[in-house]
Protein backbone atom coordinates (compact mmCIF):
# COMPACT_ATOMS: atom_id res chain seq x y z
CA UNK A 1 0.00 0.00 0.00
CA UNK A 2 2.68 2.61 1.23
CA UNK A 3 4.55 1.96 -2.46
CA UNK A 4 1.36 2.75 -4.43
CA UNK A 5 1.11 5.66 -2.22
CA UNK A 6 4.35 7.09 -3.22
CA UNK A 7 4.07 6.22 -6.50
CA UNK A 8 0.94 7.37 -6.80
CA UNK A 9 2.03 10.95 -5.05
CA UNK A 10 5.18 11.44 -7.41
CA UNK A 11 2.87 10.91 -10.26
CA UNK A 12 0.78 13.65 -9.05
CA UNK A 13 3.65 15.92 -8.41
CA UNK A 14 5.52 15.17 -11.82
CA UNK A 15 1.66 16.18 -13.48
CA UNK A 16 1.26 19.32 -11.32
CA UNK A 17 4.69 20.27 -12.06
CA UNK A 18 3.76 20.18 -15.68
CA UNK A 19 0.37 21.75 -16.41
CA UNK A 20 2.30 24.29 -13.75
CA UNK A 21 5.07 24.46 -16.44
CA UNK A 22 2.09 24.96 -19.14
CA UNK A 23 0.43 27.82 -17.53
CA UNK A 24 3.44 29.83 -16.91
CA UNK A 25 4.53 29.14 -20.64
CA UNK A 26 1.29 30.69 -21.69
CA UNK A 27 1.24 33.63 -18.88
CA UNK A 28 4.52 34.39 -20.79
CA UNK A 29 3.27 34.77 -23.81
CA UNK A 30 0.04 36.21 -22.90
CA UNK A 31 1.68 38.83 -20.64
CA UNK A 32 3.53 40.07 -24.54
CA UNK A 33 1.04 39.58 -26.83
CA UNK A 34 -1.33 41.99 -24.46
CA UNK A 35 -1.56 45.04 -26.06
CA UNK A 36 -1.74 42.90 -29.33
CA UNK A 37 -5.01 41.38 -28.40
CA UNK A 38 -6.54 44.41 -27.59
CA UNK A 39 -5.77 46.67 -30.59
CA UNK A 40 -7.81 46.46 -33.99
CA UNK A 41 -9.77 43.67 -34.35
CA UNK A 42 -10.02 42.87 -30.97
CA UNK A 43 -12.72 40.07 -31.06
CA UNK A 44 -10.87 38.40 -33.43
CA UNK A 45 -7.67 38.61 -31.73
CA UNK A 46 -9.81 37.22 -28.38
CA UNK A 47 -11.21 34.28 -30.59
CA UNK A 48 -7.84 33.16 -31.66
CA UNK A 49 -5.93 33.62 -28.47
CA UNK A 50 -8.84 32.11 -25.88
CA UNK A 51 -8.68 29.00 -28.40
CA UNK A 52 -5.18 28.79 -28.81
CA UNK A 53 -4.45 28.80 -24.44
CA UNK A 54 -7.58 26.29 -24.49
CA UNK A 55 -5.51 23.97 -27.01
CA UNK A 56 -2.32 24.70 -25.26
CA UNK A 57 -4.17 24.04 -22.15
CA UNK A 58 -5.90 20.39 -23.25
CA UNK A 59 -2.20 19.85 -24.41
CA UNK A 60 -0.80 19.88 -20.61
CA UNK A 61 -3.58 17.52 -19.62
CA UNK A 62 -2.91 15.40 -22.55
CA UNK A 63 0.54 15.15 -21.62
CA UNK A 64 -0.51 14.34 -17.71
CA UNK A 65 -2.59 11.14 -19.44
CA UNK A 66 0.12 10.47 -20.92
CA UNK A 67 2.42 10.27 -18.46
CA UNK A 68 0.13 8.42 -15.63
CA UNK A 69 -0.72 5.85 -19.26
CA UNK A 70 3.47 5.37 -19.64
CA UNK A 71 3.84 4.42 -15.82
CA UNK A 72 0.66 1.92 -15.83
CA UNK A 73 3.00 0.47 -18.52
CA UNK A 74 6.32 0.40 -16.68
CA UNK A 75 3.65 -1.01 -13.61
CA UNK A 76 2.94 -3.77 -16.63
CA UNK A 77 -0.80 -3.42 -15.77
CA UNK A 78 -2.50 -3.58 -18.90
CA UNK A 79 -1.33 -5.05 -21.94
CA UNK A 80 -1.01 -2.88 -24.62
CA UNK A 81 -0.59 1.10 -25.06
CA UNK A 82 -4.16 1.96 -26.00
CA UNK A 83 -5.66 0.15 -22.69
CA UNK A 84 -3.32 2.02 -20.53
CA UNK A 85 -4.36 5.42 -22.31
CA UNK A 86 -7.75 4.42 -22.27
CA UNK A 87 -7.91 3.41 -18.40
CA UNK A 88 -5.81 6.95 -18.12
CA UNK A 89 -8.21 8.97 -19.86
CA UNK A 90 -11.57 7.57 -18.27
CA UNK A 91 -9.75 7.57 -14.98
CA UNK A 92 -8.48 11.45 -15.29
CA UNK A 93 -11.16 12.81 -16.15
CA UNK A 94 -13.29 10.60 -13.23
CA UNK A 95 -15.46 8.71 -15.44
CA UNK A 96 -14.69 5.67 -14.55
CA UNK A 97 -16.47 3.20 -16.77
CA UNK A 98 -15.02 0.09 -15.16
CA UNK A 99 -14.81 -1.72 -18.95
CA UNK A 100 -10.88 -1.84 -17.66
CA UNK A 101 -9.84 -1.90 -14.70
CA UNK A 102 -6.03 -2.09 -12.93
CA UNK A 103 -5.00 -4.91 -11.33
CA UNK A 104 -5.87 -5.24 -7.32
CA UNK A 105 -1.70 -4.88 -6.92
CA UNK A 106 -2.05 -0.85 -7.45
CA UNK A 107 -5.91 -0.20 -7.68
CA UNK A 108 -4.91 2.61 -5.32
CA UNK A 109 -3.63 4.64 -7.73
CA UNK A 110 -7.17 4.59 -9.89
CA UNK A 111 -8.46 7.04 -6.97
CA UNK A 112 -5.25 8.94 -7.19
CA UNK A 113 -5.42 9.56 -10.59
CA UNK A 114 -9.12 10.54 -10.18
CA UNK A 115 -8.32 13.23 -7.98
CA UNK A 116 -5.26 14.18 -9.78
CA UNK A 117 -7.48 14.58 -13.03
CA UNK A 118 -9.86 16.69 -10.56
CA UNK A 119 -7.50 19.36 -8.99
CA UNK A 120 -5.74 19.35 -12.64
CA UNK A 121 -9.20 20.51 -14.92
CA UNK A 122 -9.94 22.79 -11.93
CA UNK A 123 -6.87 24.49 -12.32
CA UNK A 124 -6.59 24.68 -15.85
CA UNK A 125 -10.73 25.74 -15.77
CA UNK A 126 -9.06 28.32 -13.25
CA UNK A 127 -6.60 29.46 -15.38
CA UNK A 128 -8.87 30.35 -18.90
CA UNK A 129 -10.90 32.15 -16.11
CA UNK A 130 -8.66 34.32 -15.26
CA UNK A 131 -7.28 34.35 -18.71
CA UNK A 132 -10.99 36.01 -19.92
CA UNK A 133 -11.17 38.21 -16.75
CA UNK A 134 -8.11 39.48 -17.42
CA UNK A 135 -8.30 40.33 -21.64
CA UNK A 136 -11.46 42.08 -20.63
CA UNK A 137 -10.11 43.99 -18.38
CA UNK A 138 -7.43 45.25 -20.43
CA UNK A 139 -9.85 45.69 -23.17
CA UNK A 140 -12.34 47.81 -21.10
CA UNK A 141 -9.24 49.89 -19.83
CA UNK A 142 -7.97 50.85 -23.90
CA UNK A 143 -11.66 51.74 -24.84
Amino acid sequence: MLIQLAVGAMLVCITVFVTVGFIATATMVLARLRKWMVSGRWFLKLVLSLSAVVLWMLSALTVSVWIWAGAFMVLDQFSTLEESIYFSVVSFTTLGFGDVVIGQDWRLLSGIIAANGLILFSLVTAFLIEFIVQVRGVQQRSN
